[in-house]
């Protein structure tokens, strides 16, 4: 005859049941964070209007291969992160009058987030901050008009590298993106940008 459980017993497998409860919702949780879902802030106001400073993102980790419109997060080249404009070629991005075509050959450890304008095999030219690709200007009613500012034309095109893709700001005056450091490689891009949960007048779909 087995003999009943005491209150201490059952207070103890209660106890145990909730803890291994917590461990596996915090297991799953950072499984979803670093191969499925993450979240991101937005730093800067190089993606006005579509995204302000301090917005809150999620990124979808495993689409790897975006699409011309997406919003992506990546690392972008070595040097990117200063701000110096550091092409990998020196003949092309600013004070060129090409985008730079080739980025440095190393990949940062910052994270940025910006537009795809163009992919593998498309060739761009920029006039006016807008992107002419393969002769025919995007469709960017999203964008925040560059002005008269030189960053604001590269007028001669340059083809993006297999497997790369050329990254810019909604912002097209305030955003340091492709036309200084370059395409940035697909095995940089960590995710694409598909909502927005923060602030709360802002929730939504991108």
């Amino acid at each position: 005859m087995a003999r009943p459980r005491t209150a201490t017993s059952r207070s103890l497998k209660g106890l145990i049941e909730l803890v291994a409860t917590i461990a596996i919702a915090i297991v799953l949780a950072l499984l979803i964070q670093a191969f499925i879902v993450k979240p991101y802030r937005i730093p800067s106001g190089s993606m006005e209007p579509t995204l302000g400073i301090n917005q809150r993102i999620l990124a979808n980790r495993l689409i790897n291969h975006p699409s011309i419109g997406d919003i992506v997060v990546f690392h972008p080249p070595t040097g990117a992160e200063q701000g110096t404009g550091m092409c990998g070629n020196s003949n092309e991005g600013s004070g060129h009058p090409q985008p730079c075509g080739v980025p440095t050959p190393h990949q940062s450890s910052t994270t940025f987030i910006k537009r795809v304008v163009a992919g593998p095999g498309d060739r761009i030219s920029i006039r006016g901050g807008h992107v002419y690709r393969d002769g025919v200007r995007e469709k960017d009613s999203y964008i925040a008009q560059c002005g008269g500012v030189p960053d604001c034309n590269f007028p001669q095109s340059i083809v993006i590298p297999p497997g790369d893709y050329f990254m810019m700001g909604d912002n097209r005056g305030q955003s340091d993106d492709s036309r200084f450091w370059g395409p940035v490689p697909n095995s940089w891009i960590i995710g694409v940008a598909f909502f927005t949960y923060w602030p709360p007048d802002r929730i939504g779909f991108l």
